[in-house]
């Protein structure tokens, strides 16, 4: 009996410590991606970098202005493309559909969200570059919605069915109607979850560089309007950083660590936003 407790406490003691190893190294590895684009990328950051146009080759100096604004462009066509569908259609699995269609739509959701984002930059480039005859922003930002819309789909789903069938029994008792009772009382109930599932969907495509190659291409000037080549961080960082010129590789890495902070700033505001939902409950 003794025997089977020592052996026990070290195959406890054993296991705790291998998961703690395994913690700890997954965290490493985010600490120093970070320590390493904070080293590398906010030494390069400057004033200009944030206000100027990029610099011709052979000349220092310059930024990416319009990178910036290109990738603002690019992420604002994709929330008004890609989210309204997404949040409507995890509407409908959540609250209408069957099990064999609901089954079919989750299915076909996740192939989506697994499918590799330069199949999903060549399948716009076929469908909407090649028959505008020029890339674009429009066609960029296209992409990055299409790429939105089964992340958005499944987190509100998720969020909706977390709410309670009470709360929908409740509105239905005192007469509202099914739509009425999910757009005033279930939707309200899972907002915070809902916008910080449309968060982390943003981050998520925000890095995004291989469909912007077919879709956006690039752009050393600003891009007047929304149907005409833009430049954009992610890209931006590709040319830059497979170029043999110093000044350049430094501008790299500062829209890198660019980048990162917005992608990280993102996921902390979806973090908070999630533990407000879930303070009142826990009082």
């Amino acid at each position: 009996m003794r025997f089977r407790d020592y052996r026990r406490k070290i195959i406890n003691v054993v296991m705790l410590s291998l998961t703690g190893l395994c913690a700890l190294a997954s965290v490493s590895v985010l600490f120093f991606v970070l320590g390493y684009l904070f080293v590398h990328g906010f030494k390069a950051l400057s004033w200009d970098f944030f206000t100027k146009l990029p610099a011709p080759v052979g000349e220092s100096g310059g930024g990416m202005a319009n990178a910036i604004i290109g990738s603002a462009k690019l992420l604002l066509i994709a929330l008004l493309s890609g989210v309204p569908v997404g949040l409507i259609a995890g509407i409908y699995l959540a609250e209408f559909s069957g099990k064999t269609f609901g089954f079919t739509v989750r299915y076909v959701a996740d192939l989506l969200n697994g499918v590799p984002s330069i199949v999903m930059g060549i399948f716009i480039y076929t469908v909407i570059v090649l028959p505008m005859h020029h890339f674009s922003a429009l066609a960029g930002g296209l992409a990055l919605g299409a790429m939105l819309v089964p992340i958005v789909l499944r987190s509100t789903e998720d969020f909706l069915r977390a709410v309670p069938r009470s709360l929908r029994e409740a509105a239905l008792a005192l007469g509202a109607s099914r739509w009425k009772a999910i757009a005033t009382v279930v939707i309200p109930a899972a907002g915070r979850g809902i916008t910080t599932g449309v968060l982390l969907a943003l981050a998520r495509v925000a890095g995004e560089t291989a469909p912007l190659l077919f879709t956006s291409f690039q752009s050393q000037y600003w891009s007047q309007g929304f149907n005409q080549p833009t430049a954009s961080l992610p890209v931006m960082i590709y040319t830059y950083a497979i170029s043999p010129y110093e000044n350049w590789h430094r501008q790299a890495w500062a829209a890198g660590f660019i980048l990162l902070m917005l992608v990280l700033v993102a996921n902390i505001g979806a973090r908070l936003i999630l533990s407000r939902r879930a303070s009142p409950a826990r009082g």
